[in-house]
């Protein structure tokens, strides 16, 4: 275990030193690809949103595809579909850029109902349906999809039962002076060529697979299962946490919630270079992992407390054992 973990921990270095100032964003697609999970983001355009999860495949040496989501794809446009072969009167399959380990859905919000909704049954059942024939995915399949906040028209947001896909949802802003800064003089000595440091990493999708393995055997103790327990099950009874917002969730986190919560903590107790899990592995992923399972009321909106606000009082008054 200590070898591959040495790996990530160089891998997760490695990418520091391209995606400058976003270490949060770094280390959720790296839990991501640890435990499976797929990542939203949100964030304003020009964050380095495509370059990280490019960055990432480079460094994983998997396949990469970026899909554009737009109002007039379709669902064979990502999925592929049956093409005729006049040579041998038969129908063939031509895969579609699912078909890639890693896959980066920019601006998932602009595409239609059915285009999202063939790329999250992707992503839940690791296969994807054309006729009455289904196809494998590859074994590392792992999403990014991305949403741009500053712009509603023409966009089709993905409904809350959907979200609940995403293992974890990010949100990132933009970075200090300090950093944008260092981008600038990094973007100055790399005229935009590929990162050799990057290439050069050991990691490959085999390893990967290995460390998911390895992720699922971090010790948990039974008191931090029940810690991760009381965090979800607070959102399904507020009024307990303060009495004031007894209206103030619509609809709490579901179990799949819990069980989202413990595999990323244990993602980045891995990642840290322990096989054991501690309480601030929990809190330090609980609002990524909650953000999207909770839908405040329009009372909660009203008065000015959003999803993360809600978090930060659970995190606050639920017990550590």
């Amino acid at each position: 275990m200590q070898q591959t973990q040495s790996a990530f921990a160089e891998l997760r270095e490695n990418l520091q030193t391209v995606i400058i100032g976003q270490a949060a964003l770094i280390d959720r697609l790296i839990i991501g690809l640890l435990t499976g999970g797929h990542l939203l983001l949100e964030g304003p355009p020009g964050l380095a949103k495509t370059t990280a999860v490019k960055a990432l495949a480079s460094g994983v040496h998997a396949n990469f595809q970026r899909i554009q989501f737009t109002p007039d794809l379709m669902p064979s446009d990502i999925t592929g579909s049956d093409i005729f072969e006049p040579n041998t009167s038969e129908f063939k399959f031509s895969k579609g850029p699912l078909f890639n380990e890693i896959v980066l859905a920019d601006e998932i919000n602009r595409a239609p109902p059915k285009v999202q909704s063939a790329l999250l049954e992707a992503m839940g059942e690791h296969q994807v349906s054309v006729g009455s024939t289904t196809h494998t995915l590859p074994d590392l399949f792992f999403v990014m999809a991305t949403q741009n906040p500053l712009e509603q028209m023409g966009t089709y947001p993905l409904p809350e039962a959907q979200l609940d896909r995403f293992l974890l949802h990010v949100v990132i802003d933009y970075p200090s002076n300090e950093d944008e800064l260092l981008i600038l003089k990094r973007d100055r000595q790399t005229h935009f060529g590929d990162d050799n440091l990057l290439n050069a990493s050991p990691l490959q999708p085999e390893m990967v697979l290995k460390a998911r393995r390895e992720v699922a055997e971090i010790h948990v103790e039974e008191s931090l299962e029940q810690y991760v327990v009381n965090l979800v099950t607070a959102t399904r009874d507020i009024k307990k946490i303060d009495s004031d917002w007894k209206d103030y969730i619509d609809s709490p986190a579901s179990p799949r919630a819990s069980i989202s919560l413990l595999r990323a903590a244990s993602a980045l107790a891995y990642l840290n270079g322990r096989d054991y899990l501690i309480p601030d592995d929990v809190i330090e992923v609980a609002a990524d992992i909650l953000r999207h399972r909770i839908i405040p009321s329009f009372a909660a909106k009203a008065n000015g407390v959003s999803a993360d606000t809600i978090i930060t009082k659970i995190i606050d008054v639920v017990a550590i054992p």
